[in-house]
């Protein structure tokens, strides 16, 4: 799957999104080795505390279905931004966790803009408890 692919999933994700209050839709897809897609979209609550983002949704979802974390291949994340979406600290966290160093991470907006980067440079200096592991 190329990465214009995986934006078009991530986009498809975005139309899932559950965002009564600010009207901000997200999206993510991630790509596993098999060519798993797995959708995320964001999940507001009035209690804007026990709102999710795409990326933990996605991410979450890939776990709960079962999937190894260690197989994704890659992530696209998908705003209707000006620039390609930036993804939150804690989601940066969580991505820095889940996600394996290697693969490769797209941020993008709906007018096209993308931006190809990985963990490291998304989140520098980080912290990772499992890093051997992965």
């Amino acid at each position: 799957m190329n990465s214009n692919s995986l934006i078009l999933e991530a986009k498809k994700a975005m139309e899932k999104a559950y965002a009564p209050y600010s009207k901000f839709k997200v999206g993510a897809a991630v790509l596993l080795e098999d060519g798993t897609i797995i959708h995320g979209a964001n999940i507001e609550n009035s209690s804007y505390g026990l709102s999710n983002c795409a990326e933990r949704s996605a991410l979450f979802s890939t776990i709960s279905q079962g999937f190894d974390t260690k197989k994704i291949k890659g992530i696209a994340i998908i705003g209707d931004t000006k620039d390609a979406i930036s993804p939150c600290g804690a989601c940066r966290q969580v991505i820095r966790e889940l996600v394996p160093k290697n693969a490769v991470i797209y941020l993008c907006n709906l007018d096209g803009k993308v931006i190809e980067t990985n963990i490291d440079e998304l989140l520098p200096f980080s912290f990772d408890l499992f890093e051997d592991s992965k």
